[in-house]
């Protein structure tokens, strides 16, 4: 990892936090049954297509779920379900070893798609999709493999990276990626930063969960304020207490370090 990516993950790592972070926000009291898909879905009616020229697929964080539903291992053994049956695809976002995108992946393939029109790495992204997309439920991928298994060229994988739907892991593996992401995660962590500034800045670092999340959003937050505390209640980058008002989230001390 890069200086640049290990400062950003010092300062942005999603801590592991008391349970009551998780067990006090929305009040889901049916997490054995719970169902992710609708609650991708509902995350994602938050998601600011405009900001990005609806050049992006709709991104939810897989903390964020955490902020719906207490039960982390139910979460996680349905997300991997709806991964391996080829729905839902998920990617490392770098700046955390803990912080993964989740993206439908026929949102994905659409938008991938669009943003090929016309391009010259057309041809071997179509590939690509066609190849490696349909019941993916890895991270990253084998260099060597994809020479010799799915039969690329090292110019096809060249070209892969170009496109942006593959990163540069190591020198024999290449991270999924989501291509034009950047602008996704630099406003991501921007917004959080000055989201967590808020609870701190409030009367004794808490304020109520209708609050904040009614607060107008600054330059520095693009995203809608019900996303970034669904973002900082599932990282657990704040405690939850149930009180007479409503949920009241109290800023945990070394998250701005």
């Amino acid at each position: 990892m890069s200086r640049k990516r290990a400062m950003i993950a010092d300062t942005f790592c999603l801590t592991k936090r008391r349970r009551s972070a998780a067990d006090a926000v929305t009040g889901d009291s049916h997490e054995g049954a719970a169902d992710i898909r609708s609650s991708l879905q509902k995350l994602m009616t938050l998601f600011s297509r405009k900001l990005f020229n609806d050049s992006l697929p709709p991104v939810v964080l897989k903390h964020q779920l955490y902020s719906l539903h207490s039960d982390k291992t139910s979460v996680d053994k349905q997300l991997n379900e709806l991964r391996a049956s080829g729905e839902l695809l998920m990617f490392q976002l770098g700046f955390d070893s803990e912080a993964f995108a989740l993206v439908f992946a026929e949102d994905y393939r659409a938008k991938v798609l669009q943003g090929e029109a016309g391009r010259e790495t057309l041809e071997t992204v179509e590939k690509f999709l066609d190849k490696m997309i349909p019941g993916c439920s890895d991270l990253s991928f084998n260099k060597e493999k994809m020479l010799k298994e799915f039969l690329f060229t090292d110019s096809e994988i060249t070209r892969l990276v170009k496109s942006g739907v593959l990163t540069v892991r190591d020198v024999g593996s290449r991270w999924l990626s989501i291509p034009n992401s950047g602008k996704f995660i630099k406003y991501f962590i921007k917004g959080r930063k000055a989201v967590l500034g808020m609870v701190k800045k409030s009367r004794y670092g808490e304020i109520l969960k209708t609050e904040l999340e009614g607060r107008r959003t600054t330059s520095h937050v693009k995203f809608q304020m019900k996303s970034h505390v669904h973002d900082i209640v599932g990282a657990e980058l704040v405690e939850c207490i149930q009180t007479t008002s409503g949920t009241l989230l109290r800023y945990v001390d070394g998250n701005d370090n």
